[in-house]
Formats: structure tokens, C-alpha cells, sequence
């Protein structure tokens, strides 16, 4: 099992996760942080450090994100690695917010 990041990072990339990575297994997409599952040790050092709980253990991940799983594999391949902490994107919002887009249904437009 691994970890995935799912959609409240999808145009907000806080990095305070990559930061906490003892294996470097995160990878930096345009819009997203991705996990590589073949790198991460499931350490759970991620989950904690993400302000917007976008990241879940793949055991507990729900329903809704599945497609993250794929997402996040094929994110890794052809995308950097990211291990140092940097500013988030400009349109980045904080977990109150993307909670309350959630219970709107929102999903990132132009978003598998």
C-alpha cells in the first residue's frame, strides 16, 4: 500500500509534506503533488503535515479518489521529484474553503 494525494491539491500544491518525506516520493506535476508507490516506505509522515488532508493511505482512501491511485503512478513518471518546501500556487485555499466547495460537489475543472 501507499499514500495519495487527491483533489484539494489539485491547484494549491502546499508543499509542508514533501518536506517531511524521508524517501523523496513525491513528485511535482503543474497542478498537483503526486506520490510515487514504488519510493514511498508508508511512513504516514505525510498525512499530518498536508494543512488541506489531501493526502489518505490508499487503505482508507474513499471511494470518490480511486482514480487517484492511477493518477498518482502515472504523475510520477513523468514528472520531478520535489523535496524542499516552497510557496503554494497562487490559488491555493485553505481546508475550510475546499471543504465547503466539497459539499457543492466541486470538482477541479479540466481534471481527470
Amino acid at each position: 500500500m501507499s499514500y495519495i494525494v487527491t483533489q484539494h491539491c489539485v491547484d494549491c500544491k502546499y508543499t509542508d509534506c514533501v518536506a517531511v518525506c524521508p524517501v523523496d516520493a513525491f513528485h511535482e506535476g503543474d497542478r498537483i503533488l503526486y506520490i510515487n508507490p514504488d519510493t514511498c516506505v508508508n511512513c504516514d509522515a505525510c498525512v499530518p503535515a498536508c494543512p488541506v488532508e489531501a493526502i489518505y493511505a490508499e487503505e482508507n482512501l474513499p471511494s470518490k479518489f480511486q482514480a487517484y491511485i492511477e493518477i498518482n503512478r502515472e504523475g510520477c513518471v513523468s514528472n520531478p521529484v520535489i523535496n524542499q518546501k516552497k510557496d503554494p500556487m497562487p490559488s491555493a485555499k485553505p481546508l475550510d474553503e475546499l471543504k465547503k466547495m466539497d459539499e457543492q460537489g466541486y470538482v477541479p475543472s479540466n481534471w481527470p
